[in-house]
């Protein structure tokens, strides 16, 4: 499969695994899971030639590990970044000190505001470091690194969950944790 057909396919798993499965009429259990042959007949059914190896492929590939099988085999889901109810089932965790949030410039004064809110997520997503925070904001303009004081808020009392591909999640995060850029 080249290069452009597994952005493709990519793009399209996380729509139907993280935010619309009713599109190709796919019920996530609880836990975020589908049968993988499940699936794949939805995606003939749509149109989409893909075989249990262009799945195998996307999930072994993916830079960001947006997707995961089952120890199995026989289920796949998304890692995190639900819009769709789901229980990931992931234990809270003590991050590190510093966590980093990536948004676009234009959206800096509604979270001085507000903080960082889940808005139709499940949760917010941070970074382990400043690079990929930076990946992240680029794809909604100019980019922006915000610091999240993540070692104070979990001695505040809030929760921290780490996903299977090494993104943080929390709840929100209050305006008092947040160190923003210089003007």
């Amino acid at each position: 499969m080249n290069e452009a057909n597994k952005v493709k396919l990519s793009k399209f798993m996380s729509l139907v695994l993280r935010h619309q499965p009713d599109r190709l009429g796919l019920v996530l259990d609880d836990a975020g899971w589908v049968d993988v042959q499940t699936l794949l007949a939805a995606m003939q059914k749509d149109g989409r030639k893909v075989s249990l190896q262009d799945l195998q492929e996307v999930v072994q590939t993916n830079d960001k590990q947006r997707f995961k099988f089952s120890d199995d085999g026989l289920k796949i889901r998304a890692s995190q970044g639900h819009s769709v109810q789901v229980e990931l089932g992931l234990p809270p965790v003590v991050p590190p000190d510093l966590l980093y949030h990536g948004t676009a410039i234009q959206t800096v004064a509604s979270i001085r505001k507000t903080g960082l809110e889940k808005r139709k997520r499940q949760h917010v997503h941070l970074s382990l470091d400043e690079v990929t925070a930076l990946k992240v904001g680029q794809r909604h303009g100019r980019p922006v690194i915000l610091v999240v004081r993540a070692g104070e808020m979990h001695k505040a009392g809030h929760e921290f969950f780490l996903s299977a591909n090494g993104v943080w999640l929390t709840d929100a995060v209050p305006v008092a944790f947040l160190d923003f850029p210089p003007d």
